[in-house]
């Protein structure tokens, strides 16, 4: 496995009209690693996609990290494959579009307690591998406007949003502001309505690394199979 400036484990939707439709809204195939035309939808898609887009079309869980000294790309493949084995696939009744502090994203109906369970253990059990974050990435994630316990979940996890903090989440844009936050949420709204899962599952786990370009690439799906 090709060596990565970062990693991720993400969800990301497998290869159909709801995979394709969300790649070529961001104007990026992380599964193809290629650049795509964004729909015309009246909307400044390039502009308000910035952030996404080098993503890749995912919802996180295990936050991007670099890999520990001494751990390899090889050892990521090995225990993400052993932990997929462990875990059981989640299923809720569908997504939705939401505003989510202003910028857009699909977010699952129901209870999600099962699948916030899901990643707090990807997030945990893959700990071991991670480099502890430099002062830099510290800073970078503005500690002074975290709560407490935000703060000591970046301590603890390298990212202040997991566990009892985390929301999942399937961006779609930047932050906007109004009126175009507004206009973008109908028009999104009805563009991906005949294509959102129902129900929504999540069946695998996908690991993700970011190349030297700055965006990610989907590297390996490993089927849930506890």
């Amino acid at each position: 496995m090709d060596m990565m400036k970062r990693y991720a484990v993400y969800y990301a939707p497998p290869e159909g009209a709801f995979a394709s439709r969300a790649s070529a809204w961001l104007g990026w195939d992380a599964a193809a690693g290629q650049p795509l035309d964004p729909p015309d939808l009246g909307l400044p898609a390039a502009e308000i996609t910035r952030d996404p887009r080098k993503y890749g079309f995912h919802g996180t869980l295990k936050p991007p990290f670099r890999l520990a000294e001494g751990r390899d790309a090889d050892e990521l493949h090995r225990a993400v494959a052993g932990l997929a084995r462990r875990l059981s696939p989640v299923t809720l009744p569908g997504l939705r579009l939401a505003s989510l502090g202003g910028f857009l994203a699909l977010v699952p109906e129901g209870d999600a307690a099962r699948l916030q369970a899901l990643a707090a253990t990807v997030v945990a059990a893959l700990d071991g591998l991670r480099a502890p974050l430099t002062e830099a990435e510290i800073a970078r994630r503005r500690p002074d406007r975290l709560t407490p316990r935000q703060r000591e979940l970046l301590r603890l996890w390298g990212y202040p949003y997991v566990m009892e903090e985390f929301r999942f989440h399937l961006t779609l844009t930047d932050r906007l502001e109004e009126p175009l936050a507004t206009q973008a949420a109908q028009i999104l709204d009805a563009h991906f309505a005949p294509v959102l899962p129902r129900p929504f599952r999540i069946a695998d786990l996908c690991l993700f690394g970011e190349a030297e370009d700055g965006r990610f690439r989907l590297l390996h799906r490993y089927t849930l199979s506890g």
